[in-house]
């Protein structure tokens, strides 16, 4: 079948009718069986692990956790969890950009934090990026360190897309 003409096939006295050109179609819309695996420019170039994870289904978004790194791996605000924190958001921004996602897709996050006593501070930057109407689920753990000492907090996120990424 190589026009786009429908094609009649019997088999057992039923007649199947093939649309060479919709069968293609269907095909070539179907999800991809592979994640899709992003390390977007703007964020820190990762070391053993993948900053942004696009699942089989095209629509849900994994980001790893994102901590005060500048693009060239540099700690933001030694000292200063209100700069931390707003560094962090900026990464989780532009990691959702990468696919084309928004704060307003973000169905979970997980907070780590190396200070309790700044939650009101958390709050606060939290609430200038995440949907206000619609919050995600959220999980916050207080933890001893992170990966580096100066480090206070670091976030991760799950993005649900109303439409796939194009891939």
């Amino acid at each position: 079948m190589s026009d786009d003409r429908p094609h009649a096939l019997a088999i057992g006295g039923i007649a199947i009718l093939l649309l060479a050109f919709g069968a293609r179609a269907a095909t070539a819309q179907a999800p991809s069986m592979e994640p899709k695996f992003v390390n977007p420019p703007g964020l820190s170039p990762p070391t053993g692990f993948t900053q942004v994870v696009v699942a089989p289904d095209g629509r849900t978004i994994y980001i790893a956790g994102q901590v005060a790194y500048d693009s060239a791996g540099k700690v933001v605000g030694a000292g200063d969890f209100r700069a931390q924190a707003t560094q962090v958001f900026t990464n989780l921004s532009r990691a959702l950009a990468s696919v084309g996602a928004s704060f307003k897709d973000v169905v979970k996050t997980t907070t780590f934090v190396t200070d309790l006593t700044q939650l009101a501070a958390l709050r606060e930057i939290r609430s200038r990026y995440l949907d206000q109407t619609h919050p995600p689920a959220s999980t916050l753990v207080q933890v001893a360190a992170l990966v580096r000492p100066e480090l206070m907090i670091e976030v991760e996120a799950v993005a649900v897309l109303r439409e796939p990424v194009r891939r």
